[in-house]
């Protein structure tokens, strides 16, 4: 029986399960962030005072910048884990460049140089079928090494101007990054939901054959949703290298972890076609919470690796489960 073949009733009841298993998942995320909230301000001294919001703050913007484009990369069913590296190494260009042109020409040349690591590594999945997890996997290798490699494995000095200033420091009280990250989850949200552009990705996502027998283009969906993240994960270097007054080839190490954990977390579904960017908004919050309260608990830095793997862990159990009860639905 086809979708053409069921009463209003019947479509109105499927879409109503869908939709309140989505918003299910969304609320459970806000329940777990208000309980992290409640036991940590009372057993992790300093947790909820504002200099430690506002830090919690700058580190959700390391990983929510790069998170947005992440969430289309797996609802279109690839994956990229290049983020730590690209990160690293784009705060490496962006502080030797400044050192010779200016912080402006330095940003734009490091913006086309993430577009450049990001579309080589889309294109290698589009036209040579190569897994997107190999694809990036070698971009991770290579732009780990070559950050070390230009630094000798030493920060690379950010010169002082104002525009560095601004970018590493706040405006009207709140990070900078802050802003950019919620101005980039509005954006990534209304391309998600209201764009040609956006329903491609799911449709690519949840059926690739059937998408490219609709007319698709999945060659040049891919190349653009990792040339995305090559460019997001540029402009997270770039405010990284500011807020630290440097670049280093050694920065954000495991980053591409706590992104993808974000996103699995809000609910993105790693076999691709479901996500919504508020759901991966609140897995960055989740995550962000998690790391800061381990830290003001004294746990071990060793700990807090495996307390990180075990949530992603569970996560992806609780995805699977997910996955399998929203497609039961849609065959009932």
């Amino acid at each position: 029986m086809t979708v053409l073949d069921t009463t209003p009733e019947q479509r109105r009841g499927s879409v109503g399960r869908i939709f309140r298993g989505r918003s299910l998942n969304e609320i459970g995320l806000v329940a777990a962030i208000v309980v992290l909230y409640i036991a940590l301000g009372s057993t992790a001294a300093g947790f909820l005072s504002l200099d430690n919001q506002l830090g919690m703050l700058r580190d959700a913007a390391t990983v929510g910048i790069a998170a947005w484009g992440v969430t289309l990369v797996i609802i279109a069913g690839e994956i990229d884990i290049s983020i730590g590296p690209a990160v690293a190494f784009s705060s490496v260009l962006a502080a030797k460049f400044a050192t010779g042109m200016g912080l402006v020409p330095a940003i734009l040349l490091t913006l086309v140089a993430g577009a450049a690591w990001g579309a080589l590594a889309g294109w290698l999945r589009a036209r040579f079928d190569v897994p997107s997890f190999i694809a990036t996997l070698g971009v991770w290798s290579a732009l780990g090494g070559l950050g070390l490699y230009l630094t000798d494995a030493l920060p690379v000095v950010l010169p002082e101007s104002g525009l560095a200033t601004v970018l590493g420091g706040s405006v009207l009280g709140i990070p900078t990054p802050v802003i950019v990250m919620v101005v980039l989850f509005f954006v990534f949200a209304y391309v998600a939901r209201y764009t040609a552009y956006g329903r491609s990705v799911y449709a690519v996502g949840g059926n690739a054959p059937a998408a490219r027998m609709a007319g698709i283009n999945l060659s040049r969906i891919r190349v653009l949703l990792f040339l995305t993240t090559g460019v997001l994960s540029a402009i997270t270097g770039v405010l990284l290298a500011a807020r630290l007054g440097s670049g280093n080839g050694g920065a954000a190490s495991g980053l591409e972890f706590d992104v993808i954990a974000a996103v699995v977390i809000g609910g993105t579904a790693l076999a691709g076609g479901r996500g919504t960017m508020l759901g991966t908004l609140l897995g960055v919050v989740f995550i962000t919470v998690i790391s800061n309260g381990l830290v003001l608990l004294g746990v071990d830095s060793f700990l807090q690796n495996v307390v990180r793997g075990v949530i992603i862990v569970v996560a992806v159990l609780v995805n699977v489960v997910i996955t399998k009860r929203a497609r039961a639905t849609r065959e009932s």
